[in-house]
């Protein structure tokens, strides 16, 4: 491709911002970023590779898209001795979609890790696209900062007379100094517009700005008997973890929001955006300035509310269950007598887990009454609601319930896991319902998509499975929640329509087993008769799993923590029923292939 003439006019300022910039022989600090097709990438999760190489890239630069073709050479030269290879785009003006269209385009088979907020090219000290990476995984040291070879130029190109990258993967494959370790280069600059703004971040307000963003996103659960390991109860506490929560801002694991925001819009999430990273980042690099104003930390106040949801309207009782302090418990289904005599529709449940460090999970159990016998399963696909971690009350939507008969006992589902120290479980579990004579307008229905027969190979670093569902009446989603244990790293839910036309409803590119998160829809979704409900779920059985119980073996479907599950939860009602106007039963079709 001929290069464009206004190149010439371009000063050379390779490395210009070098005061914040990661230099040779310094750590690069760990992050995660999705590339241009919603996968997530997460530094330090490559520790099994020998080398990283990481390339700017922009879109509609042309010496990028004469560099790729080289770089593509270059990993191919390098195939099974273990380097990884990557593109990060810090381009403000780049969005996602213009991004994955070029590089269809033009062929870019690497994956491009997004930098929306530019905090990772910041600090890498970015200048210009083109310019190459070299890590050493051992120590995460930068080994060489430059130009691939010195074959471009802004007018022209010429037979490579230093090979730069190559001679800096020989080295550290070797084991020995790279013995040039920065170099200038050509490419098209770069904008950080808060490079400018150094100085100022240290006038950011934490009475004004930090502070109310930790209330609004992180003291739900760092607080005084909160699930967060420590509270933000004051500036001096903040301060003093200041730099831990870069370093979760970075990575991205907190606050616990895992949805890719590409796809739909959520009504519960938790995520930061973009501009409150930044924020919160910049804060906390200008040194985690306490500036003038009170402290709004110090008005935080635990939530004492027993209920969260208010006041129900029957609390049961779990029957005590005694938890040995190590060991594998089966689980246990205990049943409560139904107090109430009377037909209710249930409309929110709220559970309270008695020995919550020995708790995996407890499910309220959706009862349907055959022949004067309970049987698990029914119109809500087998559960009223659950507790895991990360899950608030569940809440149905506005004017829909589960009906829940007279004759049927509460059942709960509860997997207990030891955790090294024997205790009693006392847990209450609080329902609230509207009367028969006052029913809601729909029958709410729960469905999972899951497949039962996979069997994950021993060390594999990413094994799927897809379940898809033929949808026979028009539906109404409200919320999907996807279900794994130790080994699961993620999951997306798509439909195809009757034309044939596919729509990604979510991905979640990092799933954490830690966070069992329900992602409600602000707006429901219709979904049409017709359609294909598609879901996609992957596990991963490595040593680069920190939460993997045993890469050495196989793994199976089953209860226990360290075997598997992958469901994709969906909650919905029909479009074309009504309570008191059922509508035929419905027909499916599930087709597996993993």
């Amino acid at each position: 491709m001929k290069t464009m003439r206004w190149f010439a006019a371009l000063p050379l300022l390779w490395l210009a911002g070098q005061a914040w910039a990661v230099n040779p022989g310094q750590v690069v600090d760990n992050f995660r970023l999705l590339d241009q097709n919603g996968k997530s990438h997460e530094l330090y999760y490559s520790s099994d590779m020998k080398a990283i190489v990481l390339m700017v890239h922009g879109n509609g630069c042309p010496i990028v898209r004469q560099a790729v073709p080289a770089l593509r050479e270059i990993r191919e030269k390098y195939q099974g001795q273990g380097v990884e290879f990557l593109l990060l785009n810090s381009n403000l003006q780049d969005k996602r979609d213009d991004v994955a269209a070029e590089a269809k385009e033009f062929n870019v088979d690497f994956p491009i890790l997004l930098d929306q907020s530019q905090l990772i090219g910041e600090q890498l000290g970015v200048v210009r696209t083109s310019e190459v990476f070299v890590i050493d995984p051992k120590g995460w040291k930068l080994v060489y900062r430059g130009p691939m070879d010195d074959r471009l130029s802004y007018e022209k190109q010429r037979p490579a007379s230093k090979h730069y990258l190559t001679d800096a993967l020989d080295a550290t494959l070797a084991g020995k100094p790279v013995k040039v370790s920065k170099a200038d280069g050509v490419g098209c600059l770069v904008n950080f517009p808060e490079r400018e703004r150094r100085t100022t971040h240290a006038q950011i307000s934490y009475s004004k700005q930090i502070a109310p963003l930790l209330i609004d996103k992180c003291t739900a659960c760092h607080q005084t008997g909160g699930v967060g390991p420590w509270a933000m109860t004051k500036y001096d506490v903040v301060k003093g973890f200041a730099p831990m929560i870069r370093e979760v801002v970075r990575t991205q694991r907190m606050p616990p929001w895992h949805a890719d925001p590409h796809y739909g819009e959520w009504q519960n999430k938790r995520g930061l955006t973009d501009d409150q990273r930044k924020l919160l980042v910049h804060w906390i690099e200008a040194g985690a300035p306490r500036g003038t104003g009170p402290d709004p930390l110090l008005g935080v106040k635990p939530d004492t509310n027993e209920w969260k949801h208010g006041k129900p309207d029957l609390v049961v009782e779990v029957p005590a269950y005694d938890i040995p302090a190590t060991g594998v418990i089966e689980y246990q289904y205990p049943k409560v007598k139904n107090p109430l005599g009377r037909d209710v529709w249930i409309t929110a449940v709220e559970i309270h887990p008695g020995a919550k460090q020995a708790i995996h999970h407890i499910i309220a159990q959706d009862p349907v009454v055959l022949n004067g016998q309970q049987r698990g399963g029914g119109s809500g696909g087998g559960n009223l609601a659950g507790f895991a971690p990360g899950m608030s009350p569940v809440v149905y939507p506005a004017d829909t319930g589960v009906l829940f008969p007279k004759d049927a006992d509460f059942v709960f589902q509860m997997h207990y896991t030891p955790n090294g120290q024997a205790v009693t479980d006392h847990s209450k579990v609080a329902f609230y319902f509207r009367e028969a004579d006052n029913p809601p307008k729909y029958p709410l229905h729960l469905t999972a998509l899951v497949d039962f027969r996979f069997q994950i190979p021993p060390g594999a670093k990413e094994y799927g499975t897809t379940v898809s569902r033929d949808i026979t009446r028009d539906m109404l989603v409200y919320n999907f929640m996807p279900h794994s244990h130790l080994r699961g790293k993620s999951g997306t839910m798509r439909v195809v329509y009757p034309d044939g036309k596919e729509e990604i409803l979510l991905n979640v590119p990092k799933y954490d087993f830690n966070w069992q998160t329900v992602y409600e829809y602000k707006e429901p979704k219709k979904i049409p008769a017709g359609s294909k409900l598609v879901w996609n779920f992957n596990w991963d059985n490595s040593t680069q799993n920190p939460g993997n119980p045993d890469p050495t073996k196989a793994v199976k479907w089953g209860d226990q923590t360290f075997e598997e599950m992958g469901i994709g939860f969906v909650r919905f009602r029909y479009l074309d029923e009504e309570v008191g106007k059922p509508a035929p039963a419905q027909v499916t079709k599930t087709a597996s292939n993993n």
